[in-house]
């Protein structure tokens, strides 16, 4: 027997587009632009780290994080958004930071709000977690259309009272994947002061936040911070896989307010999965260290300034503010990006995988995502097949 609520789960993303895309022969060199794996190189200095604590493979790690990369992170937090954190009670590591955003609701979300089933708003489109962390604690996932319209971020502000009374928790993604919109200063004082008017808590997910052109985005805890909010009322999510080009090393953390990190501390003693020491140690110097950071950044502004000639005078196109992503418009999503594999070879994600129809309306429908993560040589020549082939 399994749990009912799981029984009627769309198919992940990725399994729905190699069913899509792979009963056919790609029309050239294949070139995946699908998932958000950076191919930056990583600083070198992080495999000699690893080599010279690989003895600490032999123990077992610090569950939350070792005493040396909580203060790194803590003091990282402070440099980036001006906010200080204890951390010992404010901070946990992360085994990547899908583990968090998964483990927030299990940790954080009642039964009941206000004597009925809670509700977790989403933006639509999402990361897929999201959804599935609503529907393990039995919570109601409340997709919200985050649209050109909307400025690519859901309005939660514009919902009803009596859907906001029973709101547990609010996932947020700034800057956004997939659409690289980036949450304004006065976007996080009103979501916040909503949260505190009807008692919610916001789950930030701010892990493409070093990857920005123009001004660094603004954090939530830092808004909170100014506001005197709850410190209880943010939870932050942050990753070294898009920040410092280091997916595999699974490491990211977790901020908050102390009670919140006690109760998801609770949880990891239980059912996580810490980090190897080796790879705290590495982190903990990649945390303290911008100059690599800087550089990458400035690749991908270079892959930006690519995009806007490719598609600047295509309708519709938008110029990301921060991410890697390019978020494309086109007639349909999925016809677009059989199309252009049948005739190029080049695999973009379509639009409406990432999202779910709500009131007969997929808002990814006419959307493909590329990412923008390869050299600048190999994004010219797929982005320069992409706009012959879609739009002609």
């Amino acid at each position: 027997m399994f749990p009912e609520r799981f029984s009627n789960l769309p198919a992940y993303a990725f399994p729905r587009l190699r069913a899509l895309l792979d009963v056919h022969e790609p029309g050239g060199a294949a070139m995946h632009m699908t998932i958000g794996e950076p191919k930056h190189a990583f600083p070198a200095w992080v495999a000699d780290i690893i080599a010279e604590n690989a003895e600490g493979f032999g123990k077992y790690p610090p569950n939350d994080g070792t005493p040396e990369l909580l203060e790194a992170i803590r003091d990282w937090v402070q440099r980036r958004y001006g906010v200080g954190l204890d951390a010992g009670s404010q901070i946990m590591a992360l085994n990547g930071t899908r583990e968090g955003l998964y483990n927030a609701c299990m940790a954080l979300v009642p039964e009941q709000k206000g004597g009925d089933r809670p509700v977790i708003l989403l933006p639509n489109p999402f990361y897929q977690v999201y959804m599935i962390g609503a529907i393990s604690v039995g919570a109601e996932p409340l997709m919200v259309p985050a649209t050109k319209e909307s400025g690519h971020l859901p309005d939660y502000t514009a919902l009803p009272a009596e859907v906001l009374n029973r709101v547990a928790a609010a996932y947020i993604c700034s800057p956004a994947n997939p659409q690289g919109a980036v949450a304004s200063r006065q976007y996080w004082t009103d979501l916040i002061r909503l949260a505190e008017q009807y008692d919610f808590r916001i789950f930030a997910d701010e892990c493409y936040s070093e990857i920005y052109r123009g001004e660094a985005p603004t954090g939530a805890l830092e808004v909170a911070q100014e506001l005197g909010a709850d410190p209880e009322r943010v939870v932050v999510f942050h990753s070294l896989s898009k920040r410092s080009n280091l997916p595999g090393l699974r490491s990211g953390f977790v901020a908050g307010g102390p009670e919140s990190l006690k109760r998801i501390k609770q949880l990891r003693a239980y059912s996580g999965a810490p980090l190897p020491l080796p790879l705290q140690r590495a982190a903990e110097r990649v945390w303290a260290d911008e100059g690599h950071v800087v550089e990458n950044r400035h690749l991908y502004q270079q892959k930006f300034t690519i995009a806007d000639r490719i598609f600047g005078d295509i309708p519709g196109y938008e110029s990301p503010e921060a991410g890697f992503f390019l978020w494309l418009p086109v007639k349909d999503g999925e016809a677009s990006a059989l199309k252009l594999w049948q005739e190029t070879g080049v695999r973009v994600l379509p639009g409406a995988y990432l999202a779910r129809e709500v009131d007969g309306f997929n808002p990814g429908k006419e959307y493909i995502r590329v990412a923008l993560v390869h050299s600048n040589e190999d994004v010219e020549r797929a982005l320069t097949a992409l706009r012959s082939c879609i739009y002609g």
